[in-house]
């Protein structure tokens, strides 16, 4: 196959995976990057001495991100020291009312005995079914392009699909195994990864908690922007070229095909152009209006995952109480959940997280000193100004303080915060959200916005707002999928 010219506009995980993985085809592949540094949402900055990964700080499904590098014979142990977390999170659901999540999975079950007796046979069980779901979820419908419905009719994926109950909503699927408060809420929790409700998100994704007991809770050592800092290396190895502090401008289409894109300063020729960029913002700004796919009844029926408020802290002493990871769920969740769904509005008792690294990392901090990630979910598409960003740090200061017993807001030596206009602004996000489309099961697959556009025959999309979805493994496998769909297309 002869090389072609590929242009990928964005450098988040999503486009970092197509760009390598075309160059790896053997064709000459531009990344276009409007901010500073590559990486998207998963950039990092240093300040006073701290270092802040400035997105995901969660590192699961190892083998997704190990199948990633050894498609390309590497390993992620070549570019950086993975850590599982011990323990993997600690839940706070009161004062005086914490508990840690074992790694350990006989630990866990004597955990779970210990607050609902018998249970430990329970969750052998949902283990068993949920490792069911993540084989066939992940080898057979997640690689999968979402471009025809024919691509889930094979007998074999139509005999699975039976033991995927995907017309089962989580919510009621816990409930068969679990009564106590504290372990549905604990079992629950990494459904809040994929944008959604428990109710309004397939049993299917029982997954994802195989993904958090079995596959376990990592963190590689210097921060989550390792990772990207691999795939840089290796993008590099294959021999693409990134193009940072330049934003497309335009993506030029004639007799139906992409010819290249517009920045503020240069053409760049293409012969596929790969959208990495909010889906969005590539339609509503980038092409000609006989050239979108989706209209704005479209996008405006769409169920986004939520935005965040996020604030990055820099204190200058050592914090007792905080594991690595934190969730404090001392306030009713479906309050919280109905504010950022139902009645999308600033929240009135929020639940939030705290992402401890230097628990666990002590190259992120200075020496006696603790590195803050607070984030509290919100309603895509809020007004967000300074005053309200600074009522909701003393509301979640305050409370954190209380459920961990010491003060901390007079030793914070740097302070930032992150919100709707910072996600509009760094990412063109749709509605200012953090994590794109809710995997609702009307979101799912097929019914995703398309990877390939059906109006430019050259043009594809990748990232969180088409398939499979989002977080970090999804955003890695969206771009092989869109990498292997070029590659089908050059060669027919």
């Amino acid at each position: 196959m002869a090389s072609k010219k590929i242009v990928v506009i964005g450098s988040g995980f999503a486009g970092l995976s197509a760009a390598i993985s075309l160059a790896d085809e053997g064709h000459e592949v531009t990344v276009l990057e409007k901010n500073e540094h590559a990486g998207g949402r998963a950039r990092q900055f240093q300040a006073e001495g701290f270092t802040f990964d400035m997105g995901p700080s969660w590192y699961w499904m190892p083998d997704v991100i190990n199948n990633f590098f050894e498609r390309f014979g590497k390993k992620a142990s070549d570019y950086y020291q993975l850590k599982r977390l011990e323990p993997s999170y600690r839940i706070f659901f009161g004062s005086d009312d914490k508990m840690d999540v074992p790694a350990n999975k006989q630990e866990l079950y004597n955990l779970f005995d210990s607050i609902e007796s018998g249970s430990s046979g329970r969750l052998k069980a949902f283990l068993k079914d949920a490792g069911t779901k993540y084989r066939i979820g992940m080898h057979d419908l997640v690689m999968k392009p979402g471009q025809s419905i024919m691509e889930f009719a094979s007998w074999k994926v139509l005999k699975q699909a039976v033991k995927l109950d995907v017309f089962k909503s989580f919510h009621s699927y816990v409930r068969k195994y679990f009564s106590h408060p504290k372990l549905i809420q604990l079992m629950e929790f990494p459904i809040l990864f994929l944008g959604a409700v428990p109710r309004n998100t397939p049993a299917l994704y029982s997954l994802m908690n195989y993904a958090d007991i079995e596959l376990g809770t990592w963190y590689p050592m210097g921060g989550m922007h390792k990772l990207v800092e691999g795939m840089l290396a290796l993008a590099k190895e294959k021999g693409v070229t990134i193009q940072t502090s330049t934003s497309a401008t335009s993506i030029e289409v004639e007799n139906g095909a992409a010819k290249g894109v517009q920045t503020s300063d240069a053409f760049y020729e293409a012969d596929t152009v790969v959208a990495g960029a909010d889906y969005h913002f590539v339609e509503r700004n980038l092409l000609a209006k006989e050239y979108r796919m989706y209209d704005d009844a479209y996008w405006d029926k769409r169920t986004m995952a939520p935005s965040s408020l996020i604030f990055y802290l820099g204190v200058n002493k050592r914090l007792k109480n905080l594991q690595h990871h934190n969730l404090f769920f001392d306030q009713p969740f479906d309050q919280h959940a109905r504010e950022i769904y139902q009645e999308p509005g600033w929240p009135t008792d929020p639940l939030f997280y705290v992402c401890c690294p230097s628990v666990t990392d002590d190259t992120v901090a200075p020496a006696g000193s603790e590195n803050l990630f607070v984030l509290m979910p919100v309603a895509p598409g809020l007004q967000d100004n300074e005053a309200t960003r600074e009522r909701y740090f003393d509301i979640i200061m305050e409370r954190l303080e209380k459920l961990t017993g010491q003060t901390i807001r007079d030793s914070i030596v740097y302070k930032r915060s992150y919100a709707h206009n910072d996600f509009a602004k760094d990412y063109n996000a749709f509605k200012g959200n953090a994590y794109g489309l809710a995997n609702t099961l009307m979101q799912t697959a097929i019914f995703k916005p398309s990877l390939r556009s059906n109006k430019v025959n050259n043009l594809y999309f990748t990232g969180q707002l088409t398939v499979p979805g989002p977080g970090v493994p999804p955003s890695l496998i969206s771009g092989q999928l869109v990498s292997d769909e070029v590659t089908k297309k050059f060669n027919n």
